[in-house]
């Protein structure tokens, strides 16, 4: 016999319209009266029947958004690359992707999602992350992270362990000699850029080393950047580092262009070390030295937790994903 809302209302003594706010998470409803209901629900197996209905309405549609006001596009390598790995792992999976334009001056991510009629979002991260990404997180829309920390009930992030990234560095450096050490980072206020930072500054405490303040500059992860960030910390011909970390390898490919207007050759005056291991790293003079993050595994895992989560299959959590340095020639040792 089919089991309506009706039947499970008689059952529980309660009207039709409080276990709909059961069903639909309304908060509105005592806790006793929620767990009766649920009880209920359980024994005469209509959680089950509904689950199936909403199988049925499924659109099996991924809405993916690129987070942020600043660079709001796929076009730095580490994200075209987990990109890739993610349609292809998504699409094996049965779903097609909807990208969500962020041009607007005031986004409703949550809202379009709902129009959209999507399963899940994939969301990852820019710089200066709109508000209404955090809405959509509090939402019961399935949401996975790359580089952005989600805390929503249905929501869970992947990122590299990005203090790790800097940690490794610096541990390199100091493992073979350099003890002068400079430090390009991302835009101040980014969470990864943040969070680099911190690990770059406690390891260099920790090993005994000076930071040295006049050796710390931002950029934004491009090129450009980088180029400026060095030639702010190189201003100072007498005195200027023995190793630099830029945080991405397209700010390093900057600083290896201000090193060498300089007159200064790479490893012999300055060791460089960048980071996100792209394939251009095997192609710069010198070679350069990176921190590898692997981006097909990051996007086959946003692909496979967000499928997950979608199905009720697992409870949404965090997974960090371990990078690894990759030793070339700037480094000189």
């Amino acid at each position: 016999m089919k089991v309506t809302i009706k039947d499970i209302a008689k059952l529980a003594g309660v009207s039709p319209g409080t276990v709909s706010k059961i069903i639909n998470n309304y908060q509105d409803v005592g806790e006793e009266t929620k767990k009766r209901v649920l009880k209920i629900m359980e024994e005469t197996g209509y959680s089950s029947i509904r689950a199936q209905k909403e199988a049925a309405y499924r659109s099996n549609i991924i809405g993916v958004i690129y987070a942020g006001k600043i660079n709001a596009d796929f076009n730095h390598p580490f994200f075209i690359e987990v990109m890739n790995s993610f349609k292809k792992s998504i699409g094996a999976l049965g779903y097609d992707l909807l990208f969500f334009s962020n041009e607007k001056e005031e986004e409703d991510f949550y809202d379009r999602a709902i129009q959209h009629k999507v399963d899940g979002v994939l969301i990852i991260s820019g710089e200066e992350v709109q508000s209404s990404i955090y809405e959509l997180d509090k939402s019961n829309i399935p949401c996975i992270g790359v580089d952005i920390q989600l805390n929503g009930k249905q929501s869970a992030y992947i990122m590299t362990d990005n203090y790790k990234i800097s940690a490794k560095v610096v541990e390199h450096f100091y493992l073979n000699g350099f003890r002068n050490i400079g430090f390009i980072g991302g835009l101040q206020g980014s969470p990864v850029a943040e969070i680099r930072e911190e690990g770059f500054r406690n390891t260099m405490k920790e090993f005994g080393l000076t930071v040295h303040e006049e050796w710390i500059a931002h950029g934004d992860f491009f090129a450009e950047s980088g180029y400026q960030a060095m030639k702010s910390i190189l201003k100072n011909s007498n005195n200027y580092p023995e190793a630099v970390f830029a945080t991405s390898d397209h700010m390093a490919f900057g600083a290896m262009k201000a090193i060498k207007e300089m007159g200064l050759k790479i490893p012999d005056d300055i060791a460089l070390v960048g980071c996100d291991d792209v394939d251009a790293c095997n192609y710069t003079d010198p070679p350069l030295t990176s921190v590898h993050q692997d981006k097909e595994k990051i996007g086959r895992l946003a692909a496979y937790m967000l499928h997950d989560v979608i199905n009720n299959k697992i409870q949404p959590s965090t997974v960090m994903v371990e990078p690894e340095l990759i030793i070339r020639a700037s480094c000189g040792k």
